[in-house]
């Protein structure tokens, strides 16, 4: 068995690619943080793929999501990233919450709840207010389905409302959001090897 953790990005911006993403940015910083502590990082942006509504793990045929779904089940920390839009998440991060919503009556081969034994971060970026909300948001949706939280698990970065500087257009990273990078990303890891060597039981 591999013993080095994984780590996946689901990128919810609205914007396919190859086009600029502040959310990819955030999350690039995220995923650079975990690999420091020698986590394997991926990422997915999911506006790429064709995720039909609904709340079962696969939708028929042309639904991309079984595939991004057996992505997400086998990294060990699911670094969850969306914009700010009119101070809520995006279109797209609430689609993956919704088929996230199926995990909540799978089980794994141990009879546990699939996303069990997953440490989840939340990344927000936007010209407007909203991260503490959305985080709370995201957060009790991926606990809910299973995900376990580590202290101050959150990254985000709000610009001055109704200006025109994004997140990727800063020249260099805000110390703030440094410093809430490297605190997240060690919490996760810790509570991320923490469940790797003694994992939750089945009730």
């Amino acid at each position: 068995m591999d013993t080095q953790l994984t780590a996946l990005m689901i990128n919810c911006t609205l914007k396919p690619s190859p086009a600029d993403s502040s959310s990819d940015v955030l999350g690039g910083q995220i995923l650079a943080s975990l690999a420091a502590h020698g986590v394997s990082p991926a990422s997915i942006r999911a506006v790429d793929h064709l995720i039909f509504p609904g709340v079962q793990t696969g939708m028929g045929e042309g639904d991309q999501w079984p595939s991004l779904r057996e992505q997400i089940l086998r990294a060990d920390i699911l670094v969850f990233v969306t914009p700010t839009w009119l101070g809520q998440h995006s279109s797209v991060a609430q689609r993956v919450l919704e088929r996230l919503d199926a995990e909540l009556s799978e089980t794994d081969e141990e009879g546990l709840p699939t996303m069990f034994n997953k440490v989840a971060i939340a990344g927000i970026v936007g010209n407007e207010d909203g991260a503490h909300h959305i985080a709370a948001v995201l957060f009790q949706a991926l606990n809910d389905v299973g995900f376990t939280v580590a202290a101050q698990g959150s990254v985000y970065w709000n610009g001055e409302a109704m200006q025109a500087v994004d997140y990727k257009d800063l020249d260099e990273v805000p110390e703030k959001v440094a410093q809430a990078t490297a605190t997240a990303t060690a919490n996760a890891v810790h509570i991320a090897e923490l469940l790797r060597e003694r994992s939750y039981s089945a009730a």
